[in-house]
């Protein structure tokens, strides 16, 4: 793996997809996996990354541990 790409998000289902979109396309020609860990989103976007990534490794916490 050349790189790896890891956001932590939530509840901001809007701007993570396009944030993964984003770093997809960056990404293309690059060996690189792309990782999500969801802080327990309520706003369905953990079923949108399931649903329209699912190359992308998503960690679903079942608690807010925050960003740090």
């Amino acid at each position: 793996m050349d790189l790896s790409v890891i956001i932590v998000s939530h509840n901001v289902r809007d701007f993570l997809e396009q944030s993964l979109l984003s770093v997809r396309k960056a990404s293309r020609d690059i060996n690189a996996e792309i990782i999500v860990a969801d802080n327990n989103s309520s706003d369905g976007s953990c079923d949108m990354v399931g649903r329209n990534f699912p190359d992308v490794r998503l960690i679903r916490n079942t608690v807010n541990r925050g960003y740090a």
